[in-house]
């Protein structure tokens, strides 16, 4: 087999709902960057501060209970049907946030959006896992989020047209209802996923507190710092650096995308290696490596935008299984929704205490230093307290689906 090829074997229908999920990744992609890129340029429109930014960023995040509910309805309506629903609605909501009169508004609007692009992130994870074998699944992980990486580029790459006038940013939120079209071939090309499909038993949450509570309690902590650094970003480049919308899509791209190869490598290495050394080590050293960007300037800003975005996203694959992997099929939708609410109140909480220290600091790097302790806290988690689910089929992890 090809070197870059994972460990399991992939069969056809397996490779063929990998591709159908990585085309729908692509709109996820899209449209969960679309809020926190764009608000720098929406923020001048409608003359909001660094803390009336960081509080509309908290309430986008209210969405996660909303999403709760959808992720929780695939255990009742399958996989399938959730994905294709979150699309449509996803984009028809995030395009209504063109016509917004003031922040409140643009807020409420991708309030919405933001819940259907959450359900997509976790719907999307459990179909995929739920077709891989036992040494494909990380990898099946790193293939989604490329393709949502390469969504969220198409986005930053759409940030030139911000600079086309105090209102060019509205653009933005009208490209999602290209992705409409498409819909029909991914509902045609989708079947539900085998695992959900076949019998399985029906099982309650009693049982699984303590996985519940720690990928709980990881995701809450990992987002204090991501969401913040996401949105800020922006204005920190724009704000303290000097870059127009220009600039700031050049340097994410230039920097970012060569990342899309440590994601493949890191979904390979979790599924060769194992989850937990792989996902600490890149915890540790791309926050380390995130952090200095925001003290730095010139080529040296340019060189740690790539390093952070080249080791923090190797991190992603070995993290982002262990959701679908801990729980038995009857069960993965409530109990990954109830983790991605959980992650939401840490992007929340992040996004407040980040622009209230913005604030008071004026420069940016030093708030984002505060809320950093996030991903160090996890990496501690996942030495410590995380168990080894590489090379171990979902029903040897969950005796319930045996």
């Amino acid at each position: 087999m090809p070197w870059w090829h994972p460990p399991g074997r992939v069969d056809r229908r397996a490779a063929g709902v990998l591709g159908v999920l990585a085309a729908v990744s692509i709109a996820f992609g899209y449209l969960n960057t679309l809020f926190s890129q764009s608000i720098a340029f929406a923020a001048e429109q409608f003359n909001a501060n660094d803390a009336a930014q960081g509080l509309a960023g908290s309430a986008v995040r209210i969405g996660g209970v909303l999403a709760l509910v959808l992720i929780a309805s695939a255990d009742r309506f399958g996989r399938r049907r959730l994905i294709l629903v979150s699309v449509v609605v996803g984009c028809l909501a995030a395009a209504s946030g063109a016509l917004a009169p003031s922040l409140p508004w643009l807020t409420a609007s991708q309030l919405i959006a933001r819940a259907f692009s959450g359900t997509l992130l976790v719907v999307v994870g459990i179909a995929a896992a739920e077709e891989m074998p036992a040494g494909a699944r990380a990898y099946a992980i790193s293939v989604l989020a490329l393709a949502s990486g390469f969504g969220a580029g198409i986005c930053v790459a759409a940030l030139r047209i911000a600079d086309l006038g105090i209102g060019a940013w509205r653009i933005l939120y009208v490209l999602p209802l290209l992705a409409l079209p498409f819909t029909r071939g991914i509902a045609r090309r989708l079947p539900e996923s085998k695992r959900y499909a076949a019998p399985h038993k029906e099982v309650s949450l009693r049982g699984h507190g303590a996985r519940l509570l720690l990928l709980g309690v990881s995701g809450f902590v990992y987002n204090l710092y991501i969401a913040p650094a996401s949105q800020f970003s922006n204005r920190f480049l724009r704000v303290e650096r000097g870059y127009s919308g220009g600039g700031i899509a050049l340097l994410s791209l230039a920097t970012g995308t060569p990342s899309g190869l440590a994601v493949v490598l890191g979904g390979r290495l979790a599924d060769s290696r194992g989850r937990r050394l792989v996902g600490a080590t890149t915890l540790v050293v791309g926050t380390g490596l995130d952090i200095a960007f925001y003290f730095t300037r010139g080529a040296s800003m340019w060189s740690l935008a790539f390093l952070s975005s080249l080791v923090f996203d190797a991190s992603i694959p070995a993290l982002a299984v262990y959701g679908p992997e801990l729980f038995p099929t009857s069960l993965r939708g409530r109990a990954n929704g109830i983790i991605a609410v959980t992650s939401l109140a840490g992007s929340a909480l992040g996004l407040a205490l980040a622009g209230y220290l913005a604030d008071r600091f004026n420069p940016i790097g030093p708030a984002l230093a505060v809320v950093a302790i996030g991903p160090l806290l996890l990496a501690a988690l996942v030495i410590t307290r995380y168990p080894e689910t590489a090379h171990r089929e979902l029903e040897d992890i969950n005796p319930e689906d045996q």
